[in-house]
C-alpha cells in the first residue's frame, strides 16, 4: 500500500478539509498530497522557495553534465541564502495518509489529491531538516538568487519542480 504525506509546521491538525489552491485556482476545492518518492521536496519551510531538479530517462548529456555532473545525489535541491536559517530553525511535521480517497493528479509531480476530508494515520516530527536531506540523498545547494538556475533549467532536458517561487528574490 502506497503511503501519501502531507507537511505542516503545525503538529495540531487532526483533520484536513478540501481547500481551494492558489495556484490552481480552477481545480475544485482538495486535500493534497504528495508520494513518497518526491516527499523530500516539501522537507523545507512552507514558504521557501526552491527548484529540485534530476535526471529523466530521456535528459540529455550535456544538461546531465551541466547541472548534475560533479554530484552522485539522485536530486539537486536549490534555495536561496536568505532562507537557510529559516531552514535550520523551522520545526516540521510529517502527516501519513492512507491513500484509499485519493487520486493521481499529476504523476511527474507526484502530487495526490482528494475531494474528501481526510484524518491523517500519523503525525511526525522531522527533526533537523538539512540532515532529513542529507539522508534523501539530496544535494541541498544554496545560491543568492534561485532566477539564473530557473532560466537555464527551463530550457534543459531534466525533471524540475519549481516551488514557492513566487516568494524567490527577484534579482
Amino acid at each position: 500500500m502506497q503511503r501519501l504525506f502531507h507537511y505542516s509546521e503545525d503538529p495540531t491538525i487532526t483533520i484536513f478539509q478540501p481547500r481551494a489552491h492558489p495556484s490552481h485556482p480552477t481545480l475544485a476545492p482538495a486535500v493534497w498530497a504528495i508520494d513518497e518518492a518526491r516527499a523530500p521536496m516539501y522537507f523545507l519551510p512552507r514558504d521557501c522557495p526552491r527548484i529540485c531538479f534530476y535526471k529523466k530517462a530521456d535528459s540529455e548529456s550535456a544538461d546531465v553534465e551541466r547541472f548534475l555532473g560533479l554530484t552522485s545525489a539522485n536530486m539537486v535541491m536549490a534555495i536561496e541564502s536568505k532562507w537557510y536559517s529559516e531552514l535550520t530553525q523551522t520545526k516540521l511535521y510529517e502527516y501519513t495518509f492512507s491513500p484509499e480517497s485519493f487520486y493521481c493528479w499529476d504523476e511527474g509531480a507526484g502530487y495526490y489529491l482528494s475531494k474528501e476530508t481526510v484524518t491523517p494515520l500519523d503525525v511526525r516530527p522531522l527533526g533537523d531538516l538539512v540532515h532529513c536531506l542529507s539522508q534523501a540523498d539530496i544535494e541541498l545547494r544554496i545560491t543568492p538568487s534561485l532566477l539564473p538556475l530557473r532560466d537555464a533549467l527551463l530550457k534543459s532536458s531534466l525533471h524540475f519542480s519549481m516551488i514557492r517561487m513566487r516568494n524567490a528574490s527577484l534579482t
